[in-house]
């Protein structure tokens, strides 16, 4: 370690970070991470430059190849960036937009009237973090190329070619750097995930996808736009309107498109975009839809009886239970937080969307009495239910943490207070949870086993969630309460980690499990405070060498190996098969053992997969099923 007490200070130690370097030295400044999420952030940069085109009304067509060597393609028939000399810094402006930040035509407000690529660094920054990219441009009768190399420039813009009649667009292709990212495998579900959204956000785009790994071909085009959107997001779910709610009304220079649609179901399922930019943090239009709703429907159930004058009010949470929903803005100057573009910041557009909303919907109701009655119904009732569900999680808020041992949970608690340097391993099995909590290191690690299968929370509301033992205790382990409640600062442990056999019945209850969190804590999940650990399947045992393998192929490696030992194999059906030693070593020893975070890579597809696998619709789960039946492997053995 450098004694900072003997370097000198003084202005030979200020850096300055030249051209795209300081994006290479701090890349998660720019793209969030260097993990999956990053790689993916450098596909969308460019594919959001090409959807600005067509929100300017110049391309109609997108297309996003990932090739054999996982080089992307994303090609569009826009405009073509421009390549005549800029006129300050006297070279061509595609080598200043693709080597400078925040250079673009997205600032003064005559290139484009609404942009998500606002930052004006996306394509320099997907040019600092790939080993190479190549840009053509097809513009004026001529097609121009530039290469790079981490962003620098290695040739100059040069013709080489003519374009056809009426062609025009531009084409980058990037290989994304091996150095910076841990991985540059794409998921192509993913991608195409993100895809069909532009699709569905932008009216009169198609945009295909090509997977050379693959041979596999996808093309989206949706006539119906965010309506289309909202019956997708519906399709595996009993609805209780035929027909979506639309708007789409421009005030005050900021386009505002909402599509609504409640379901029989108990969870909500809201999605914002601004620019179209999946904006998964909320922001300010979210605030704004939210708020018109609530009053919208409140003031018409007290006008149609629904609400007494004895009654209070509706809830959020009451009008949201069930809904399903997309709110899109487009407006000139979106402030964004981060380069990643999470959560709009704009203070104007909450009172926009809040009007344009509650004026159409309430004109709705009006309009549609019988639907209007089924969804009135429905919050009602759930305003019942959270009333008896108040009670029962007032019982478990007033557990405090001297009560924790008295839990039906069995938790044992560790003696760090500090959450930051506290884990929680929540268990299966009281087998496995007696291990755990005699191998475990006491002093940070707690221990919470559960008695068979939590109450699958899809299908239950949260009057009837609250009654089920092992999630009270799990709730009130944790502290933060759930919902609208959730309160991060209260987490007792900042890693909870899912520790179930490697079965099939271990698999289920993980499921269950994700699905509360999911549904009930997600933003625990965004914060990065979920784990699963990864016990070993075999233990292989030859005189005094042991070796403990986490899949078969680690298994036959070293049995076939061939050094001529006799390995005796033994096979962990549960983690009560291990003894306390055992477990510690393998999978609670923070300096040995792997531990595989959740994310969300995506919400939409999450919300569907949740869903699809855990809803009460069966036919989606079958035919998922019957797709995969083929792919399992050691499903229980």
């Amino acid at each position: 370690m450098v004694d900072t007490k003997t370097v000198k200070y003084d202005a030979s130690a200020i850096q300055v970070l030249e051209g795209l370097e300081a994006v290479r030295r701090r890349p998660g400044m720019y793209i969030g991470s260097t993990d999956t999420r990053g790689l993916h952030q450098l596909v969308y940069e460019i594919v959001d430059n090409s959807v600005d085109e067509a929100l300017a009304g110049y391309c109609d067509r997108i297309e996003v190849t990932i090739h054999k060597d996982l080089s992307v393609t994303v090609n569009d028939n826009g405009r073509g960036i421009p390549v005549d000399p800029h006129p300050r810094l006297k070279k061509s402006a595609l080598e200043v937009i693709m080597t400078t930040l925040h250079a673009g035509g997205k600032f003064g407000g005559g290139s484009y009237k609404v942009s998500g690529g606002l930052h004006g660094v996306g394509a320099s920054v997907v040019n600092a973090l790939s080993e190479w990219l190549e840009v053509r441009v097809r513009r004026d009768g001529k097609i121009y190329r530039q290469r790079y190399e981490r962003g620098v420039p290695v040739t100059p813009v040069e013709v080489i070619g003519e374009a056809g009649p009426g062609e025009r667009g531009t084409t980058t292709t990037f290989l994304p750097d091996r150095s910076i990212f841990r991985s540059i495998e794409y998921n192509a579900e993913v991608v195409l995930q993100r895809l069909r959204e532009v699709a569905y956000l932008t009216s009169g785009l198609t945009i295909s996808f090509f997977d050379e790994r693959s041979d596999r071909e996808m093309t989206f085009y949706f006539e119906g736009g965010i309506v289309s959107f909202v019956r997708h997001l519906n399709r595996n779910k009993h609805v209780l309107q035929l027909r979506p709610f639309h708007v789409k009304r421009e005030l005050n220079n900021c386009l505002v498109e909402v599509a609504i649609q409640y379901n029989d179901g108990y969870g909500e399922s809201t999605h914002t975009f601004a620019n179209n930019i999946n904006t998964i943090d909320g922001g300010t239009h979210l605030t704004g839809f939210k708020a018109a709703l609530t009053r919208a429907i409140n003031e018409y159930a007290r006008r149609n009886g629904f609400l007494k004058e004895s009654d209070t009010n509706l809830s959020g949470e009451d009008v949201r239970e069930g809904l399903t929903a997309v709110v899109s803005v487009m407006l000139p100057e979106p402030q964004f937080e981060g380069q990643t573009k999470a959560k709009l910041g704009n203070a104007e557009v909450a009172g926009i969307v809040q009007s344009v909303v509650y004026e159409a919907f309430t004109t709705y109701l009006e309009e549609n009495p019988q639907v209007a009655r089924r969804i009135v119904d429905k919050c009602v009732t759930a305003a019942r239910a959270r009333e008896a569900a108040r009670k029962a999680r007032e019982l478990v808020q007033r557990k405090g943490a001297l009560e924790t041992f008295s839990l039906p949970g069995k938790l044992a608690d560790c003696s760090e207070r500090d959450p930051a340097r506290a884990e929680l391993y929540i268990v299966e099995g009281d087998s496995a949870g007696g291990s755990a909590k005699q191998g475990r290191d006491r002093r940070f690690q707690a221990v919470l086993p559960l008695r068979g299968k939590i109450l699958n929370v899809e299908k239950a509301r949260l009057d009837r969630m609250l009654q089920n033992e092992e999630i009270r205790a799990l709730i009130t382990a944790l502290g933060t309460s759930i919902g609208d409640q959730y309160d991060p600062s209260k987490l007792r442990y900042h890693r909870i980690i899912l520790m179930t056999d490697a079965d099939v019945d271990g698999a289920h209850i993980r499921t269950l499990l994700l699905t509360f969190f999911f549904r009930h804590m997600e933003s625990l999940i965004v914060d990065g405070r979920l784990y699963i650990a990864q016990p070993p399947l075999y233990r292989l045992q030859s005189g005094k060498e042991v070796h403990y393998v986490y899949s078969d192929e680690e298994r036959d490696a070293i049995l076939n190996r061939g050094d001529g030992k006799k390995w005796e194999v033994q096979r962990y059906k549960g983690l009560g098969e291990m003894n306390p030693e055992q477990l510690w070593e393998t999978t609670m020893d923070p300096a040995r053992r792997t531990l595989l975070q959740v994310t969300i890579e995506d919400a939409v597809r999450a919300d569907e997969t949740f869903d699809m696998l855990m809803g009460s619709a069966v036919p989606p789960r079958r035919r998922f099923i019957q797709t995969h039946a083929r792919e399992v492997r050691n499903l229980d053995i």
